[in-house]
């Protein structure tokens, strides 16, 4: 489903389920650290009832399904939806999943301890859906919005590939990341109290296919309004730089949790 909102992109529409098949090769890309960072904080663990909105192709309720919870993933693409399904079944893993945006969520009123919110929060009309997750969230419950990018002032691999990509796209607006505070947010006010708020840099491990297919599947190539000829030409000449990198490489990330509590 396309999405349009001026905050992203110039307001030029993008559908990640365009990306589906890319993204589920592709974007399970969370070393363990990040997962056992959420577990530590209680989030996601057993006896749990765990609500991932934005959840794409079900890789976070996948790689921690592990840890006991009983999870659901919602996500307003059917294609991502779809994948999340089937790469859930291929590994036995019972995972509900569910095709909705997040503010029009139909669960009766406090359904979930957890709900997370992993790289896609900004995406959401925060006066919608802040009510509707504290409607969903039991009392006590928590909220996690969890974010991790890739530094291009840091990464030369990075940056260099940003650069192709605003060559393509220059709309783009998901270039030229930095860290930044992670603190109690305005936005919260009335819904939640801070619980928990953390940053730490994360080294990705990468092959030259790994990381052309996780630029790929992204806001600014595969999931953008490009045509298919310019993420053609976009792809050769990514390509082409590509082999003058080693073939196994890391890139740095910075990585956000913020737990909220449910006020």
């Amino acid at each position: 489903m396309e999405i349009r909102d001026p905050q992203f992109d110039g307001g030029r529409p993008f559908d990640f389920g365009k990306t589906s098949a890319d993204y589920a090769k592709f974007r399970d890309i969370y070393p363990d650290e990040f997962y056992k960072k959420l577990t530590g904080l209680n989030l996601g663990t057993e006896n749990q009832t765990v609500l991932d909105l934005g959840t794409g192709t079900g890789v976070l309720p996948r790689n921690m399904y592990r840890y006991g919870a009983k999870w659901t993933g919602a996500d307003i693409s059917q294609n991502q939806i779809e994948y999340a399904k089937k790469l859930s079944v291929e590994k036995g893993m019972n995972i509900r999943y569910v095709c909705s945006s997040a503010e029009d969520l139909d669960f009766p009123p406090e359904t979930f301890d957890v709900v997370t919110a992993c790289q896609c929060f900004g995406y959401f009309d925060k006066k919608k859906v802040l009510p509707k997750i504290h409607e969903l969230l039991k009392t006590g419950g928590h909220f996690a919005v969890l974010f991790m990018a890739w530094l291009p002032k840091e990464d030369k691999i990075a940056a260099k590939t940003e650069e192709l990509v605003l060559k393509y796209n220059p709309h783009w607006t998901g270039a030229n990341m930095t860290r930044y505070p992670v603190n109690e947010p305005d936005w919260a006010k009335g819904y939640f109290t801070l619980s928990h708020a953390e940053a730490f840099d994360i080294p990705v491990t990468f092959t030259r296919e790994t990381w052309h297919g996780r630029i790929r599947s992204c806001r600014g190539i595969g999931a953008s309004s490009l045509t298919p000829q310019e993420i053609s030409l976009w792809e050769k000449e990514h390509l082409e730089y590509l082999k003058t990198v080693p073939q196994q490489f890391k890139i740095l990330h910075y990585a956000t949790i913020l737990d909220l509590k449910k006020a």
